[in-house]
């Protein structure tokens, strides 16, 4: 009990000093911040939702105490509360129908969350925070859409030290560029992270779960139907539009992360796998724009089903000559 609760303690303290690096404006607390859910991902993994828990609530008292109550509030709802339930949801698992246990040597059967609901959840969680940072300017579009341009007006004028005025052409772009943005963000890091702990607890031995076969993964059916809805409702003025623009990004950043399951799965043939998928990482982290292809990878094998075609026709080895 007390390694448990000193696990807590460590993992809380972590993510708390990862997250109030941030104060000392160094380059490298960027970095931390997006990492801060870590420590408590990764205690909720291998030590249990009870200790994920633990670790988030010491880290939320650490904040209040060492900055604020209401930046410790801010760090509960964004950083504590998803990396413990999403540590919560890649542990969660349930007898499978068929499992037997009828000695040692046959184990119950588990079936585990899926990976694809997981991911759901992941677009869930990146929409709530989203839609928080929005509001947190205004209570309506208008109001954010001035709160953001005057904000980018003030930071354009100091880099540039000329007057940007609130019309100016860039600031408009990226006030319509900015929630795009924020929630492929948020999609991202609570993704980085959750696979980031999970592969720091299989190496240390302390995932008790077999590693998912991540190239596998796949969305419900019924969320291509929701994004469509989305992207109709994104050409809507006022906060459906601009709520529904959200919706449709962490969709589609979804339905990229599969399309990158999907490459994994039709290279495994290729004789330079290794290179054409790190080439293919390099080009995504220089040029983001080709999410876009991989979005519409992840769309088509959702219609199609490249996947299953791959592998249904997929040849096996030949058999060695004796």
């Amino acid at each position: 009990m007390m390694v448990f609760g000193l696990i807590a303690l460590i993992a809380g303290a972590a993510s708390a000093l990862m997250f109030a690096s941030m104060a000392s404006g160094a380059p490298i607390s960027l970095v931390l911040v997006y990492l801060a859910p870590l420590p408590l991902m990764l205690a909720a993994i291998a030590w249990g939702p009870l200790c994920g828990a633990i670790a988030g609530l010491v880290a939320t008292l650490l904040i209040a105490t060492a900055l604020s109550p209401p930046l410790a509030l801010g760090y509960g709802l964004a950083f504590a509360l998803p990396a413990w339930w999403l540590g919560h949801l890649a542990m969660l698992g349930r007898p499978a129908a068929d499992g037997v246990a009828d000695s040692d040597a046959a184990p119950l059967q588990v079936e585990w969350y899926p990976l694809g609901r997981i991911l759901l959840w992941i677009a869930a969680l990146a929409t709530l925070l989203t839609a928080g940072s929005l509001f947190s300017l205004g209570s309506d579009a208008p109001a954010i859409s001035e709160a953001m341009r005057r904000g980018f007006a003030k930071v354009l004028s100091l880099v540039s030290e000329t007057t940007v005025t609130e019309s100016d052409p860039v600031v408009g772009l990226m006030v319509a560029v900015i929630p795009v943005l924020v929630a492929a963000s948020q999609m991202a890091t609570l993704t980085l992270n959750l696979w980031l702990a999970a592969k720091v607890a299989a190496v240390s031995g302390r995932l008790h779960r077999p590693w998912p076969d991540l190239s596998g993964t796949s969305l419900p059916p019924m969320t291509l139907v929701a994004l469509c809805v989305a992207l109709a409702f994104s050409f809507f003025g006022g906060m459906t539009g601009l709520l529904a623009v959200v919706v449709t990004t962490v969709l589609m950043m979804a339905y990229a992360l599969i399309g990158l399951a999907v490459l994994h799965t039709i290279t495994r043939d290729l004789a330079n796998r290794a290179f054409w998928l790190a080439a293919t990482y390099v080009i995504i982290l220089m040029f983001s724009v080709s999410l876009v292809l991989l979005t519409g990878l992840g769309l088509a094998d959702a219609v199609f089903g490249f996947r299953e075609r791959f592998l249904r026709n997929r040849q096996p080895p030949p058999l060695p000559i004796s």
